[in-house]
């Protein structure tokens, strides 16, 4: 196959045989734009250290072109490993980094999968590395940044404005790499060659940017510490940039970063407060910003938003209400849940889709806990309201098996994940509930001050529950049990005994499949609080002559019908 060399850009040229590679499926076969699932051997076979991404972007028809450098240790012998590429791009070549002189490697691709022949058998503790030419026009993404790809922009002036997103769909949409969210290179170096005057704004610190005397430049960053692929991201526009030096909890200072249009330069000056305030509270609340060691940055893009991490993606437009249908709460939800990550999906990691609801649960949850810290309980209870309705209980919200991103993807894993914390909350009490939070993201004092990547680490439900009940001293596995491990939820009957006098009240958890569930109901009776022991999953409560009871009256439990006064 060849490539021509095009105004600094390297193009396909269709026909060639690379270019006409079959994408027939068999059993090797994925869906292109699905991410994660059960890992298949070639790809079990070895283990990620780093990424080198080099490519070209041109915007002129929407192409990219470029090599991706892969290292990697072997942790079971192979004869054949796999890569992940969307169908939609061209591979030229595979060769090994390390042999430069060497015939490139055979491959077949299978799908999005592309099965590399090495040349002999790699064995446990061995190196490989690779190096593998690619390039075409990348998918277009239909709805960003839910439905992802490349989006090809323009900005109100008319310039590029270039973004990617692909969270549910795999990174390997634009790039080549192990489509798989268990495993993280630990450092990456990105660089990124576009038509002056555009600007690239992406993962990690910028090392240098390079005038390229053709009309490109090529800007050059590294990441120091390890990464999820689908947070590897493109930002490129005209941006103005706007940066201050913060100073971490820890006495360190960073760089912090908002790359924004010329067009709306005068609300990123405005906007700038909020961002260093939002990332106060967090390193208060949970600890130190974990990539302080980069930067943190910001990115106005064409989609809503993504927690790409040390470059959020910021599509909220400056409305506080983006995020939340238009309501606004006093804040800009959207930047503060994109941050939120950093914490919640970055730092910590779900090591199987399966546990994405601690990605977006823990992080829905920041906004009502951020809510109550600035504007009090009550507007915190105001917003659990407010999304208790936007859940759908479909499916467990963390079933134990292997599952893609596009199969646990919902509603359930943020609002649910929300509620189950604000529930727990009533159960063990808002320090207990504040202290999980801490050491779910720093286990450790040590942890928390570490800027080397070693704080980085993969997370599962078993560990939430470990460190709740570690914090509280109790065995909560009942309760995730029937709130995440069930679709449905526990439903509390009611019975009332009695006439005009004292009446008797029954109360009585059902729970999915018999499930024990106990958990002790608040009953108001007139200006006291009654609290039902329920540890049998049944209570009985003596109700006044006179008076009307009130179930939950401030709605802590997660239950099958919601709201103050509903048995259900």
């Amino acid at each position: 196959m060849r490539w021509v060399l095009n105004g600094g850009f390297v193009l396909c040229v269709l026909g060639s045989a690379a270019c006409l590679q079959g994408q027939e499926a068999d059993s090797d076969w994925r869906d292109p734009y699905d991410s994660g699932g059960p890992l298949i051997v070639e790809q079990a076979a070895y283990d990620v250290t780093y990424y080198d991404l080099a490519l070209a972007v041109d915007p002129a028809d929407s192409t990219i072109a470029g090599t991706l450098r892969m290292d990697a240790r072997m942790v079971a012998p192979a004869e054949v490993v796999a890569l992940d590429l969307d169908t939609l791009l061209a591979v030229e070549s595979i060769s090994l980094t390390d042999l430069e002189s060497a015939a490139p490697l055979s491959f077949r691709r299978s799908g999005s999968r592309v099965f590399v022949e090495l040349p002999f058998t790699k064995q446990p503790d061995d190196d490989l590395s690779l190096t593998v030419e690619y390039g075409g026009k990348p998918r277009v993404a239909p709805r960003p940044p839910w439905d992802g790809g490349v989006q090809w922009a323009a900005t109100p002036s008319g310039d590029p404005w270039i973004a990617t997103s692909n969270q549910m769909i795999g990174a390997d949409v634009w790039w080549p790499n192990k489509d798989h969210v268990s495993d993280k290179p630990d450092s990456m170096r990105i660089r990124i060659t576009v038509p002056d005057p555009l600007v690239v704004a992406t993962n990690g610190r910028q090392e240098k940017v390079t005038d390229n005397g053709d009309g490109t430049r090529t800007y050059d960053w590294f990441v120091s510490t390890p990464i999820s692929n689908y947070n590897v991201a493109l930002n490129i526009a005209p941006y103005e940039v706007l940066k201050e030096e913060y100073r971490s909890v820890t006495g360190e200072t960073f760089p912090v970063v908002f790359w924004v249009l010329p067009e709306y330069l005068e609300d990123g000056l405005a906007f700038m407060p909020e961002i260093l305030e939002h990332l106060r509270w967090f390193e208060r609340t949970l600890g130190p910003y974990p990539f302080r060691a980069d930067k943190y940055g910001v990115a106005q893009t064409p989609h809503l938003g993504m927690e790409h991490q040390s470059i959020i993606a910021y599509g909220a437009n400056f409305d506080n209400g983006a995020m939340t249908g238009g309501e606004d709460w006093g804040f800009d939800a959207l930047h503060h849940h994109e941050l939120s990550h950093e914490w919640w999906g970055n730092l910590v990691t779900n090591a199987d889709w399966k546990d994405m609801w601690i990605h977006e649960g823990f992080g829905s949850y920041m906004q009502a806990l951020w809510l109550e810290d600035t504007q009090g309980l009550e507007r915190y209870h105001e917003y659990m309201a407010s999304v208790r309705p936007r859940m759908g209980n479909a499916q467990p919200t963390a079933p134990r098996h292997s599952l893609s991103a596009q199969e646990v993807y919902g509603g359930d894993i943020y609002f649910k994940g929300a509620w189950v914390l604000h529930t727990l909350r009533y159960l063990l009490g808002d320090e207990a509930v504040r202290e999980a939070l801490r050491r779910m993201a720093y286990p450790t004092e040590e942890a928390a001050w570490t800027t080397d990547g070693s704080q980085v680490r993969f997370v599962s439900t078993a560990d939430v529950i470990t460190v709740f009940g570690d914090v509280s001293g109790q065995d909560l596995g009942w309760l995730f049990e029937a709130y995440l491990r069930q679709a449905e939820l526990p439903a509390l009957l009611v019975e009332i005994e009695g006439g005009e006098g004292a009446r008797a009240m029954e109360l009585r958890w059902q729970v999915p499949g018999g499930l024990p569930f106990p958990m002790p109901v608040p009953v108001r009776l007139g200006d006291r609080t009654a609290v039902v022991d329920m540890t049998e999953g049944s209570g009985t409560l003596q109700v006044p002559a006179g008076v009307e009871p009130v179930i939950d009256s401030e709605n802590w439990i997660l239950r099958a019908t919601q709201g103050p006064g509903f048995a259900r």
